[in-house]
């Protein structure tokens, strides 16, 4: 606790990578930031930030020390959220990690729901790749992460896990929508747009093409899964989504078919957590919520 204030101080430099610039962002003198940091250096006993010409990094003693911090913050909040269950209040910070996919539907109704009956209880939601995701859970910058088919899992433990079919979105008069299934092929056959290789769609894609005589050929790639679904209303071209992540309002002429999973095996969705991590209260009681709506999502 005696250090608090310092690790914030410490985080904002390591984020803007100059004592100039952290001090700007938080309003303070960078002569007054520059001085608290080496005043809590001297106190550690080791330096912890490396002075480039332009600029600051972190060196390993620093990148330890932060990784302390975060774990301790973790404890700190876990703590609270005992505490607060003692006095019969439900109250904490929810932090999740999330593909892109969960954000339009799926994840803001659970969210409004477990708020409605904690409101004490706040959340942050950050969209991020699906190794990005699990850098973030490493980090303690997010407690839970519910991704597609993460990368490593190495040091991911897996809460709850359910498959999702790869759906092609088109027009509803496109030449495919008579379908009730589509093959892989099939969509090779039609202008596409997709998501770079980051993404798990299009690493499941090209994992289902390897050593075929044919490969993906898009006319745009996007970081933006929106972006990719409403193009589609410009030009007659596919673009991909899993069944989370799928809803077409009233009117909007568009329309999804899965894609065999002769061609293309399901995917699935994990929620999940750091390795040996104890979550705090609020995070831990919200994962159960997760596990619960996607059993019967998988239904």
């Amino acid at each position: 606790m005696k250090h608090l204030q310092d690790f914030r101080y410490i985080e904002a430099v390591m984020r803007a990578g100059s004592i100039r610039k952290a001090a700007d962002d938080m309003n303070i003198t960078a002569s007054a930031l520059n001085r608290r940091i080496q005043r809590f250096e001297e106190e550690f006993g080791y330096e912890i930030f490396e002075r480039l010409p332009r600029g600051v990094r972190l060196n390993p003693a620093g990148e330890l020390l932060v990784q302390h911090f975060r774990t301790q913050l973790s404890e700190l909040r876990r703590v609270q959220g005992q505490v607060a269950d003692l006095t019969g209040e439900r109250r904490g910070h929810v932090t999740i990690a999330c593909s892109q996919a969960l954000s339009p539907y799926f994840l803001p109704a659970r969210v409004a729901a477990y708020r409605a009956e904690h409101p004490g209880v706040t959340f942050a939601v950050k969209i991020r790749d699906r190794a990005a995701a699990e850098q973030d859970l490493i980090t303690f910058q997010s407690d839970l992460a519910l991704v597609l088919e993460p990368v490593h899992m190495v040091d991911f433990t897996v809460l709850s896990a359910v498959p999702q079919v790869v759906h092609a979105i088109m027009r509803e008069g496109h030449p495919l929508a008579g379908q009730s299934e589509i093959r892989l092929r099939q969509c090779l056959d039609f202008c596409h747009v997709l998501p770079s290789s980051a993404y798990a769609v299009r690493h499941m894609m090209e994992q289902a093409l390897a050593g075929a005589s044919r490969n993906l050929q898009p006319v745009i790639e996007s970081d933006s899964f929106d972006f990719m679904r409403h193009y589609i209303e410009f030009e007659d071209a596919l673009s991909f989504q899993i069944p989370v992540g799928l809803r077409f309002p009233a009117g909007s002429g568009l329309t999804s078919r899965p894609i065999s999973t002769r061609d293309l095996p399901a995917g699935s969705l994990l929620l999940g957590q750091m390795k040996g991590r104890t979550l705090p209260i609020a995070s831990a009681r919200f994962a159960q919520s997760l596990i619960s709506a996607m059993e019967e999502f998988a239904d």
